[in-house]
């Protein structure tokens, strides 16, 4: 078996199987492999009936009383059964599930183990697993994984599939140098492999994952440090100075610019008119006011006789730079052509940007992933802008870049990051700070309340809706989960739906969907016609909607901080006052504390920091953050002592051999080769 095969040739997965597969993005051996669990299920003690106060995920050894009852709702056939034990009873349900009530027998003895929950009639087990008392001692006190799932797709199928192919896959060779792996006290690459989907206990599942966690970034950093070769900073190609029509821009503008933006604007201007070419990195706060400064940038490339180009991550926040620039140049009549370019034009527009981008009729082009495409030449294009580029990796950046023979380099991100590891993650950029918002935003407003308070929540979100406005809701989970707590966007959007006028259009959103149906989505959110939008944290970076004044965001202590406030970012855009409610539905009180840190400060530099402070391996299971950089299983938050480890062994690595060619980098080597690889071949797929 190698790497690259079709998940197909893995023992039991079928044609069928595999496409439930791809539609999470693995369909190959490695990806498989790589699709680390999400979470683990830890086998304990099962407990009497007695016992369970509160809900969460349990085993009881009990008894039938009498034979399950089936009966058909909804087009669905409910089993339940009573279970009873010393200490009393439980009530147990499960779905289309008809063959146990012949299975299951009364005055029989099982394990029962399952999520309970709490309705009007008391605690209720739904869909347990029953097991023989046999099989349920091999399984305690063993962590079971949990992986991400669609609908179709079993964690069982899954769980199986790894093991054949972990079983089938031959040990590799460990490509980390030997020096590192002792010096960092880091597990055999084989070992972490197997022991992050099947750990023998807690230390085991701790010791892979750091190894893992290493990998992640270690190979990110020579990633990025072998594109950008050794440091040295290339001739500047297209020297620039802002132009007549930059400067009317700026003196026309109905606001001052504030302080940062200033001062970021300027470190621009003066790398875009030195010696060396720019290659900086803009780390600026939701709301600060990135865009403009991008688009002065921009302007300035095309007062000087080049092109210039911003890359965004969704064809819905293309779109609307799109239409804000050239409403913007048309209200003051700015003489620069603007283009689109998106995946979704018809062949005939895409033919008409090509033509208008390679005769240079086009001076700015505005798009996505579509402008990094073979087809796409450029006539002179002098910079390029990538926003939230934490979304689309390094290489591509690179892809980009190199269009123009290299070009300007501009990076602007919304993610605040403590400039430490800022500096690791973005060693090849210089970075500008801009951490304080303009003068008219109005500072949202936050509360930390408990699930009690969820009715008052929606009653707000349908008068705000009934006042014109918009709203979002945000679930940890795509849908239900056998045992995993959390909301999830489709069941919620039923509940709300039911909950507010009829009036009012609930839709939902997830990262699962087909990119056109999301795009779709998007849309209609942002054109008004959907009033409240449930969502997982896809939404987190996207479209700009100013009329959206309330986000709800559930189970938020599963979330770290600094993913907590990019969330909150998606309000507070127009003007009107904007509201933030977190839901803490732990009813943890240490979690109540982490919370209020949002709800006292606005100021996403801080909370990133006291995001750094408080994270730690407990938090590793629980929602990522802010997806920055799109790393498999690390995390820049929690695992920050990590990354600084890994950035000095990559730079000890490179300072003793710099282009790895010595027989001891020869497997690292090839690691990183097809790293890069894939990495082309993921951006031009785009």
């Amino acid at each position: 078996m190698r790497l690259s095969d079709p998940v197909t040739v893995i023992k039991g997965v079928g044609e069928k199987t595999a496409a439930l597969l791809g539609k999470l993005n693995i369909r190959t051996v490695e990806d498989l492999l790589h699709a680390y669990p999400r979470d683990y299920d830890c086998y304990e003690e099962p407990v009497k009936t007695a016992e369970i106060e509160r809900p969460g995920v349990y085993a009881v050894s009990a008894t039938l009383k009498k034979r399950p009852e089936v009966k058909l709702t909804a087009r669905v056939k409910v089993v339940t059964a009573l279970l009873v034990d010393e200490a009393g009873t439980l009530k147990a349900t499960w779905f289309n599930m008809p063959y146990l009530a012949n299975s299951l027998k009364p005055g029989g003895r099982y394990i029962f183990r399952g999520r309970v929950v709490k309705n009007a009639y008391g605690f209720v087990m739904e869909q347990p697993a029953v097991l023989g008392s046999d099989e349920y001692e091999r399984l305690l006190h063993t962590r079971q994984p949990i992986y991400n799932l669609t609908a179709g797709l079993g964690n069982k199928a899954v769980s199986k599939a790894v093991t054949k192919a972990l079983e089938a896959f031959p040990s590799q060779k460990d490509y980390l140098p030997g020096w590192i792996r002792e010096r960092e006290e880091l597990a055999e690459y084989n070992f972490a492999l197997r022991a992050i989907h099947f750990p023998a206990d807690e230390n085991e599942l701790l010791f892979a994952r750091k190894r893992l966690v290493f990998d992640d970034f270690f190979l990110f950093i020579l990633s990025l440090r072998l594109l950008r070769g050794a440091g040295e900073r290339k001739e500047n190609g297209f020297p620039a100075q802002p132009g007549k029509e930059a400067g009317r821009l700026l003196s026309e503008l109905p606001y001052e610019l504030t302080r940062a933006q200033k001062e970021t604007l300027e470190d621009i201007w003066k790398d875009m008119g030195g010696k060396s070419l720019m290659s900086r990195l803009v780390q600026g706060d939701v709301g600060s006011g990135k865009t403009i400064v991008a688009v002065l940038a921009l302007l300035t490339a095309v007062e000087s006789g080049y092109q210039g180009a911003l890359m965004a991550p969704t064809e819905v926040l293309a779109r609307q730079h799109f239409e804000s620039v050239t409403k913007l140049f048309s209200e003051h009549k700015i003489t620069c052509r603007v283009v689109l370019l998106v995946g979704s034009m018809t062949a005939k527009e895409k033919r008409t940007a090509y033509e208008q981008i390679a005769s240079h009729e086009a001076d700015m082009i505005i798009g996505t992933h579509a402008l990094i495409q073979k087809k796409v030449v450029y006539d002179c294009l002098g910079l390029v802008i990538t926003d939230e580029q934490h979304r689309f990796g390094v290489r591509q950046r690179e892809l980009f870049s190199k269009k123009g023979g290299d070009p300007h380099v501009l990076v602007m991100s919304a993610t605040p990051i403590p400039r430490t590891l800022a500096i690791i993650l973005y060693g090849d950029l210089d970075i500008s700070v801009m951490d304080e918002l303009p003068a008219k935003r109005l500072p949202i407003k936050n509360c930390v309340v408990d699930t009690s308070f969820r009715p008052n929540a929606w009653k707000f979100i349908g008068r705000e809706v009934a006042a014109g406005r918009q709203a979002y809701v945000i679930c940890p989970l795509v849908e239900a989960s056998e045992l995993s707590e959390g909301e999830n966007v489709v069941d919620y959007a039923k509940l709300l739906g039911q909950a507010l006028p009829s009036s009012v259009r609930v839709d939902y959103l997830h990262g699962r969907m087909h990119p056109a149906e999301k795009e779709r989505r998007m849309t209609a959110f942002a054109a008004g016609e959907i009033q409240v939008l449930v969502s997982t944290t896809v939404i987190e970076v996207g479209v700009d909607v100013p009329n959206a004044t309330v986000i709800l965001i559930e189970n938020a202590e599963r979330f770290g901080l600094a993913g907590l406030h990019q969330l909150r970012g998606r309000v507070g855009r127009g003007a009107y006052q904007s509201y933030c409610i977190f839901v803490n539905t732990s009813g943890d009180e240490e979690k109540n504390k982490r919370l209020e840190i949002l709800n006292k400060s606005n100021d996403g530099f801080y909370i990133a920091s006291e995001d750094l402070k408080l994270r730690g391996p407990g938090d590793m299971f629980g929602i990522r953050q802010s997806g920055l950089m799109e790393f498999s299983i690390g995390d820049v938050f929690t695992d920050a002592a990590i990354l600084k480890e890994a950035s000095k062994a990559a730079e000890e690595v490179l300072s003793r051999d710099w282009a790895l060619e010595s027989e001891e980098y020869r497997v690292l080597r090839e690691k990183i080769d097809l790293e890069l690889l894939r990495r082309v071949d993921g951006a031009l797929a785009l």
